[in-house]
């Protein structure tokens, strides 16, 4: 079964809605690789329109102008791509698709798909919530920035239920930019003060 991955640059207040300025200070060869290596493990895109619309806006160009990141260019154009849209779309950028049907069918048909081993999620926020929401996520890849945003749109929305989460790596870069790998987590046993205070300290 394919493997659904949310990759996300993201603030230390969560806020997953990129600002530039806070973004691009902090991307330096440890983030470009951590990039690579989430892309490297895809062989399907699935990314919401606004998304789509960023990524086809510049990619295409820079393949074409064959620059120093045209090789990824050419790896994003190439890389089957399915876009989460209520509007139909033209599609100007080679191997893109429309998802067909509701998000959480089709997205369970792509992860039977023995043919597909990982499905990436850059950005999409909002996919990534509805994810999250049905319990298709089965990894989330995050690049915490030594930053609180304190503005923008923020991963987790506000639910009846938290998500628990088990960290499976963590990476820390000179930049002070945390790479954290989470796998869903068994929610762990209920305990209160009574259960904990024995781990309070002692003081002297």
């Amino acid at each position: 079964m394919a493997k659904v991955i949310s990759t996300l640059f993201i603030s230390a207040d969560g806020v997953a809605e990129i600002d530039p300025d806070w973004h691009f200070p902090y991307f330096d060869e440890n983030m470009g690789r951590a990039v690579g290596e989430d892309y490297d493990a895809a062989d399907v895109l699935l990314i919401g329109r606004e998304t789509y619309d960023s990524f086809a806006g510049a990619w295409p160009e820079r393949e074409t102008a064959g620059g120093e990141d045209a090789s990824f260019a050419k790896q994003l154009g190439d890389v089957r791509k399915v876009v989460v849209s209520r509007q139909s779309l033209e599609f100007s950028w080679r191997n893109s698709e429309l998802i067909e049907g509701d998000l959480v069918g089709a997205v369970t048909a792509l992860k039977a798909d023995a043919g597909i081993r990982g499905i990436l999620i850059p950005g999409s926020i909002s996919v990534v919530q509805q994810l999250l929401a049905a319990g298709l996520v089965d990894e989330l890849r995050l690049l915490v920035h030594p930053v609180a945003a304190r503005k923008g749109r923020k991963l987790f929305d506000e639910g009846d239920s938290p998500y628990h989460l088990s960290v499976t790596a963590t990476e820390v870069f000179p930049t002070g930019v945390i790479r954290v790998i989470y796998a869903p987590g068994p929610a762990p046993a209920k305990a209160g003060y009574d259960e904990i205070k024995d781990q309070v300290p002692a003081g002297e």
